[in-house]
């Protein structure tokens, strides 16, 4: 069996990665990640040095094109500033229909494009593609396409698109943020690799919705975010 991480550079996917990696062995796996047109490149150095870490193959794909014109916060263009508010707030304006930051099915879009290319990466292998989508972006129905309806529609659509090859695998659908950085911390997971701000800068602006989350996850396991200390 083989592992394909969808690697945003961020914390959930790390996770995902290590419990990759402990389960199947290094040279099993790869990561993937997708530059879509965001803002900043701190996400994408962020999953190469994870990758790195790990010593694993890392493979990037140019989506960019895909979104251009959208409004999103997050894309370079967009008429937007990325809002320094939680996603409880953003939803109760938006009547539960997405936040600010939400890439028109990006999900969707990733995921189709790891299952093919994964398999040229690890071609006639069975193979696990795993996505860190965890609860808390689905809540509220911030993320749609974090749901655990879509991951479920999205597994069925692969598996029968590579004739049952390819499973998608979604460890932390059904967890919080918080049990995400536990089981993180339990394996050692390089944390001050990762990077999770929507904001490009030198360091993590803590304001922004992810950044909030991320803090808050940390805060529950008694730990502190190292990725404050750069």
């Amino acid at each position: 069996m083989k592992a394909v991480i969808l690697s945003s550079g961020g914390v959930d996917s790390t996770t995902c990665l290590a419990m990759a990696v402990r389960e199947y062995g290094a040279d099993n796996v790869a990561t993937i990640s997708v530059f879509y047109g965001q803002k900043h490149q701190r996400e994408l150095a962020a999953a190469r040095h994870v990758a790195a870490h790990y010593g694993v193959r890392h493979n990037e794909y140019d989506l960019a094109p895909v979104f251009r014109g959208s409004t999103c916060a997050l894309l370079s263009g967009a008429p937007h500033d990325i809002e320094h508010r939680s996603y409880a707030e953003q939803l109760a304006e938006r009547n539960g229909c997405g936040v600010s930051t939400y890439v028109p099915f990006r999900n969707g879009l990733m995921l189709s494009v790891a299952a093919s290319a994964a398999g040229s990466i690890f071609e006639g292998e069975d193979l696990r593609l795993y996505l860190g989508a965890h609860a808390d972006d689905a809540a509220g129905n911030a993320y749609a396409d974090c749901s655990e309806t879509f991951i479920t529609a999205m597994d069925s659509a692969i598996s029968v698109g590579t004739y049952g090859r390819i499973r998608l695998v979604a460890p932390f659908v059904g967890k919080t943020k918080a049990e995400v950085v536990k089981t993180g911390l339990a394996l050692g997971v390089p944390y001050e690799l990762t990077w999770s701000c929507y904001e490009g800068g030198e360091n993590p602006c803590g304001v922004c919705a992810t950044c909030r989350d991320r803090a808050a996850a940390f805060r529950a396991n008694g730990a502190e975010d190292p990725a404050l200390k750069r």
